[in-house]
């Protein structure tokens, strides 16, 4: 009679497993929890200690560590000697060894937890097993997921090819290596000095869709997620309508989340090229969709919208006004009636991508930013540190009146987002302009005012990092700021500063700088 050992944490599935190789004539051998579960479900189990002639001791540490386990993983029936060897000491063979591992990754990534709570969930003996059954493919079959289970079945019912075995044992392998690299990284940031990472880098993604094209039709992409993405994430999000998510939509569809969330009161952005050309933050969100919107209404075409809302029906409605493409939304829900309308009105129905994350307003853990270079990899702290308005230093003569200041907040959590060299004009919780990407911040200074044109007058201006020259103050006066938030730190501070007073313009120095290349 063939043997199979069951031993696994993640129960999904199992006992419809067991049944099926027991229908198929196998012994069940398992332990624990796992035995208990298999006869809560009627199932014959035979205990790893019957076989052993040794309990489970150490807490459960030391199960399945045995020359009579290992012995019937590893030894190959085949082979006259392993055979003979097997014989003379009692050992029998297993052919299937089904295990998944103690819940490592997930115990790590809850707060609060505790080193001797993690070392606890670092198993031993299910990555020895697995690794055993990997090795010795041609005699055994290493299952490690439970969405394996219905093909292991049908192999074992028609007959197992050595391509399946070989795969089985690439997933077995790949396993416990992504297993072995958790717990590695895990303890090196136990002992890594502040919060910066050290070490050798290692990263494990998971594919998740593999894409029309990159950026380009000639370029080849994927998406590759986190196997611990939480739930603020946009791997998290889940389409609920409209076409494939392009290499290039979900770019500007992490770009428009990041910003949504800046906000508290209901808030709309609007992103072309991963950056905001509309953003708005209202009393309501259809109010905050129709200023974002205006910001800029020819860039908006085709846009990407983000939402830190619910959609509800009073802002789908103005999503659906005639002359108005969007390529995507992602915002914690939709209502009935607004996913009625976005999905069925004429020249939206099926074509309008909606994305829903719930929970894109929890709170998000620090983490790290990844960027490739020809041979190498950058890694930095993400720029998502909370800032306080009331931390700022007014330098002028002149401070910022309340309504300055509230536009002057809103303005700098707007700026931070838009690619360097970054101005933005702002007025009531509005985007009017942004100037992007220049070269020169003068440059984008002149964009911006053209952007917002005779809105401009009254507005505030963001600027992601220092004025290198009064030049780009005097540009935002004749444009018709009235004031400007600023990181300072540069050598003609004083001179930009003196700029402000001629001008009359209220400035205000954060001491923090957001560029964005």
């Amino acid at each position: 009679m063939p043997r199979a050992l069951l031993s696994v944490t993640d129960k999904t599935g199992i006992a419809d497993f067991a049944r099926g190789l027991a229908d198929l004539g196998f012994e069940l051998l398992s332990t624990g929890g796992t035995a208990a579960a298999l006869r809560d479900a009627g199932l014959p189990v035979t205990d790893v200690s019957e076989v052993t002639g040794f309990p489970e001791i150490l807490g459960g540490r030391v199960k399945t560590l045995n020359p009579l386990i290992h012995g019937g993983v590893l030894g190959r029936p085949s082979l006259e000697s392993d055979a003979a060897q097997m014989d003379e000491h009692g050992i029998r063979p297993i052919e299937v060894v089904c295990c998944n591992l103690y819940a490592f990754e997930e115990t790590v990534a809850k707060d609060g937890v505790t080193l001797p709570e993690a070392v606890e969930k670092v198993d031993i003996g299910g990555p020895c097993m697995v690794r055993a059954a990997a090795k010795n493919h041609a005699h055994v079959l290493p299952v490690t997921a439970p969405d394996q289970y219905g093909e292991v079945l049908a192999q074992l019912k028609d007959g197992v090819s050595g391509a399946f075995r070989v795969k089985l044992a690439a997933a077995a392998f790949e396993r416990t290596a992504r297993y072995d690299r958790a717990i590695a990284d895990y303890f090196a940031r136990q002992t890594s000095e502040g919060d910066q990472a050290g070490g050798e880098l290692n990263l494990t993604f998971d594919l998740r869709a593999s894409l029309r094209y990159g950026e380009n039709p000639h370029q080849w992409a994927n998406f590759y997620v986190e196997p611990t993405a939480g739930p603020t994430t946009l791997a998290a999000a889940v389409q609920r309508n409209g076409k494939e998510l392009s290499y290039n939509n979900l770019l500007d569809l992490d770009a428009a989340l990041l910003i949504a969330r800046e906000f508290t009161a209901p808030a709309c952005a609007v992103l072309k090229h991963t950056n905001p050309c509309g953003c708005a933050e209202a009393d309501d969100l259809a109010t905050a969709f129709e200023n974002a919107y205006a910001g800029d209404p020819v860039s908006a075409f085709g846009s990407i919208l983000s939402f830190n809302r619910e959609v509800d029906a009073a802002t789908a409605e103005r999503l659906c006004e005639p002359g108005r493409f969007i390529e995507a939304i992602i915002a914690p829900g939709f209502s009935d009636d607004a996913f009625g309308m976005l999905t069925t009105r004429p020249k939206w129905k099926s074509n309008v991508r909606l994305l829903e994350l719930p929970g894109m307003l929890e709170e998000t853990a620090p983490g790290v930013d990844y960027r490739r270079v020809t041979g190498g990899l950058l890694a930095q702290e993400r720029d998502d540190q909370p800032e306080e308005p009331q931390d700022w230093k007014a330098v002028t003569k002149r401070g910022p009146t309340d309504a300055e200041a509230a536009d002057l907040a809103f303005a700098w959590r707007v700026c931070k987002h838009v690619k360097s060299n970054a101005i933005v004009l702002c007025k009531d919780r509005m985007l009017l302009g942004a100037g992007a990407g220049q070269m020169s911040r003068l440059d984008s200074s002149r964009i911006a005012a053209e952007k917002a044109g005779d809105r401009a007058k009254g507005s505030v201006l963001g600027s992601d990092a220092f004025f290198p020259f009064r030049d780009g103050v005097d540009e935002a006066a004749k444009a018709g700021v009235t004031a400007v938030v600023q990181p300072g730190g540069s050598k003609k501070d004083d001179e930009v500063i003196a700029a402000c007073d001629e001008h009359g313009i209220a400035m205000l120095f954060t001491g923090r700088r957001h560029f964005r290349h």
